[in-house]
Formats: structure tokens, sequence, C-alpha cells
């Protein structure tokens, strides 16, 4: 007779090649001992060992399933080193998330829910859909028009159908002079120019705005700015809001980090027929499934349907509808407030660790930017802590002016578990304090 541990082993094989996929379902025991010729107490004890292997999970009155694999961490800007820690990609995962997820999500697989659920869907999505999402939206006495939301897959494809609306080939299109990326890589894509505009201690400077005329239009993050996490004070929001009307230029509003301050209303609230806000779920509950949405002016919303229909950044309906239902319910209310608590409690051990050096962060933001003492040089330091397994972002990847590339990096605080950020940010502390001549030296 087989020892159950060989029976474990062959499933184990199996789920390492592919032949048993996570989320399949085993056998019931008594049909999985015919099946090897196995006693029905042995099958027992072979399902209790791919469960001690983190290989299967029981789920009483369902059965046995392949378990998912322990994501590794996600992939850089540049190619990934096996086993690095990820400061770079920050998609922030709180433990109850995906039960929460799952327990939602739930009645959309039942087969008649599912096939609605699988037929396609435009960018004006379902009635339902812009009426949950502009509660969701809503800040203080401002709520958007539901007739005024459009939906795309993510939040970067309702940025760039914005981009390409209102901001034709060869346009300028002011930002804050350290910018998200990705808006690097659609105006490169769009041939659109990036005019950057100067940033005080209360966000993008109005005056800047004025001084760069004439602009097509402006893309901004008023709350918790990525990488600088600043927040404009209502009075600066107002003032721009007063600017861009004087001048009529509109506004891209990027709030996908807002929900974690909820307290502040959007750029929208203030100029709400120049403004297109754009917001997705890739933050707010997961990465892996997410919608993008976006409040236009009235007079955009037919342009920007037209180039998410063009650019095939419509939403899947099967992801409309989940978010739908998560929003519904207290899934999204739920998984908010606890990422609130996650943050602020990784900022509190990021200023633990970081204390003595230049730092701008917000304690409600997951991220934070350092600004590096000499002699470190930011590609330099990149490299050394690249060496030690830990990803960082350079400042020059935010910079819109190469000349002008800030000698700082920013730290991603999600991503890892509290445990690995804790061994990261010691290890990059020490390295701080040392100099690159003394790692020429090891």
């Amino acid at each position: 007779m087989e020892d159950y541990r060989q029976v474990a082993d062959s499933i184990a094989a199996e789920i390492e090649a592919g032949s048993l996929r996570p989320g399949d379902r085993l056998p019931p025991q008594r049909v999985f001992a015919r099946r090897h010729g196995i006693a029905n107490s042995t099958a027992a004890r072979v399902y209790q060992e791919l469960t001690r292997r983190g290989l299967t999970v029981g789920e009483v009155g369902r059965g046995t399933f392949v378990r998912a694999a322990t994501p590794q961490p996600g992939p850089a800007l540049a190619e990934p080193a096996a086993g690095r820690i990820d400061l770079e990609l920050n998609y922030p995962v709180v433990p109850e998330q995906s039960k929460l997820l799952a327990d939602g999500i739930g009645p959309l697989l039942r087969p008649d829910v599912l096939e609605s659920a699988m037929r396609p869907v435009g960018a004006a999505g379902t009635p339902r859909a812009r009426a949950v999402v502009a509660d969701l939206l809503a800040r203080g006495e401002w709520r958007p028009d539901p007739d005024r939301l459009l939906f795309a897959g993510n939040g970067r494809q309702a940025i760039a159908a914005a981009i390409a609306t209102i901001v034709p080939p060869g346009g300028r299109l002011g930002v804050e002079e350290l910018t998200y990326p990705v808006v690097k890589g659609i105006a490169a894509r769009l041939g659109v120019t990036l005019v950057p505009l100067r940033v005080d201690a209360a966000g993008l400077d109005p005056a800047a705005v004025a001084t760069a005329a004439p602009l097509k239009a402006v893309y901004l993050q008023p709350t918790l700015h990525n990488p600088l996490s600043l927040s404009m004070p209502l009075e600066r929001r107002a003032e721009l809001a007063e600017v861009l009307a004087r001048l009529d230029v509109p506004a891209i509003e990027d709030s996908i980090w807002s929900f974690l301050r909820d307290d502040l209303p959007p750029l929208a609230a203030f100029a709400p027929e120049r403004t297109i806000l754009v917001d997705s779920l890739s933050k707010r509950l997961a990465p892996g499934l997410s919608l993008g949405f976006a409040v236009m002016p009235g007079p955009a919303v037919a342009g920007v349907a037209a180039a998410l229909r063009s650019g095939g950044w419509t939403p899947m309906r099967f992801a409309l509808e989940a978010a739908t239902r998560w929003l519904t319910d207290d899934t999204a209310r739920s998984i908010a407030q606890a990422k609130r608590q996650d943050a602020a409690m990784r900022q509190t051990l990021a200023a633990r660790y970081l204390d003595g050096f230049a730092i701008r962060s917000d304690p409600c933001s997951y991220y934070c930017w350092w600004e590096l003492p000499p002699p470190w040089r930011a590609d330099t330091f990149v490299a050394a802590a690249a060496r030690h397994g830990i990803a960082v972002t350079p400042g020059a990847a935010f910079a819109v002016s190469r000349t002008n590339a800030p000698n700082a990096v920013r730290l991603g605080l999600a991503s890892p578990s509290v445990h690995v950020l804790t061994h990261a940010l010691a290890v990059l502390v020490d390295l701080a304090r040392s100099t690159p001549d003394d790692l020429l030296a090891e």
C-alpha cells in the first residue's frame, strides 16, 4: 500500500505542473480513495498533508480546493530580480479583502446571473452602476451627475481617453513638475507636449498655470499627490478653479488615491464645467479586477466616450457588475476603511525609521518622498538598494524636465507585508547612513 505522503507528492506534482489549477475542487475523499486504491483513512491523511503544505484549502460544506500560490513580488519598472522587496509598485492589500470580495461576488457566479454579466457593455455602463459610482465619489455637498459618468477598463485608460479628447497632437498639457509616470508615457504616444508647472507646499501653483499659457489642459492630482503626498487646501482649489475659468483651460483631475482622504471635496466641485475627474478601483479594492471611471463636463461626454470605444478601453461587464455589488453592500466601505488604517500604521513605521532624514509624506498616504543625503545620488542609491534586493523608484521617473531631476526616491509602502517592509526600511536607512564608497570597499 502506498504511503500517504507518496500520494500527496503525486497530487502536489499535478498542482505544480498546472494539471490541477487554483480553484479546482478535489473529489470527495471516498471517491479519491477508490480512484487511488487506498483506504478512506489514508485519503483523509493525504488531504491533511496537502493542506499542511499550503496546497489546498478545505471549506465546510463545499469540499477541498486547490489553493492559489502565494503571490510573488510584482514587476518593477525594469526587469524584476527574483525574491526582491518591491517598494516601487504600490498596491495595498489588507488581510480581510479577499474574503470580503469573494462573498460579494458569489451571487454573480450563478449561471443565469453570469450569462448576463458576460454580455458586452459600453462606456456608459448601466444606470445602476452610474448611480452607485456617483454615490461613491460624492464629497460633502458635491455629488456628480450620474449621466455624466463614463467607464473604462482601468484608471489609466480613462486618463488616456481624457487627454486624447481634449489635447490634440502637438498640444500643450500642463502637469505638476513631478507627475504620474504613466502620464508621461501616454503623452509621448499621443504626441502631446508636457509643460511642467511649479508646485509649492499647497500643491500646484495657479500662477504657474497662468504663466505657462497657452495650455490645452492641465492634468493634476489635488489630493495625496503622487509622489509628494501633498493635498491642496480648499483655498488653493478655489484659486486654481478661478484661474482655469479665466483662461478657459479644462482640467483632468486624478483622484485615484483620494479614497484615503475623503475629507476634501475634489477640484471638480469648484470647477464642474471644466474638470474631468478620473478615479478607479485598483487601489481602493484590488488591482486584479479593475474598473476606471470619469466624471465629465457635459460637452465632453460624447468625445471621451468615442475615445474609449476607439481605443478599446471600454469596461468588462463582469467587472462592472462585480463592482456594483461591492459598492452596494458594505464591501467597498469596509476595505477602504481597513486600508486607511493600514496606511496610517505603515506611515508611523516609516516615520520611525526615517526620522532625521528629509521626508515628505502624509499620515494618510501609502508612499513617501525621500530627499537623499549627500553624497548619495538617486541613481546610485537605487542601484545600491537593488543589490540588497530592494526596488525603489528614482525621482527622475516623476520629473517632467530631464534637466532638473530631483535627488530623491519614492518609497511605496503598500505592497510588502509589514514584516518585510520593516526589514526593507532598516536596510535602506543603514544604506543611507553609509556612502557609495563603503559599498565599493565591500
